[in-house]
């Protein structure tokens, strides 16, 4: 256990030591970055992906049989 907390100590320490002796374009570059997977993963996934088996189903149970009906539906 001791060995893992220094293996991410050490991990931890080398990106923090990376980010910050890194000029000012390169910490603006991981700020778009930052932004834009914000913006694919929350934002269009609240808007565009909505979690169709529990608005459509109450039940676990049901949820589960649509999903094994639509595997094994032949096309």
């Amino acid at each position: 256990m001791n060995s893992f907390v220094s293996l991410l100590n050490r991990i931890f320490r080398f990106y923090y030591e990376g980010f910050t002796s890194m000029s000012w374009w390169g910490k603006r570059i991981w700020l778009i970055l930052l932004i834009k997977l914000f913006v694919i993963f929350i934002i269009l996934k609240l808007f565009f992906f909505p979690d169709f088996l529990k608005r459509n189903y109450r039940t676990d149970e049901q949820r589960s049989e649509h999903v094994l009906e639509q595997l094994i539906k032949p096309n």
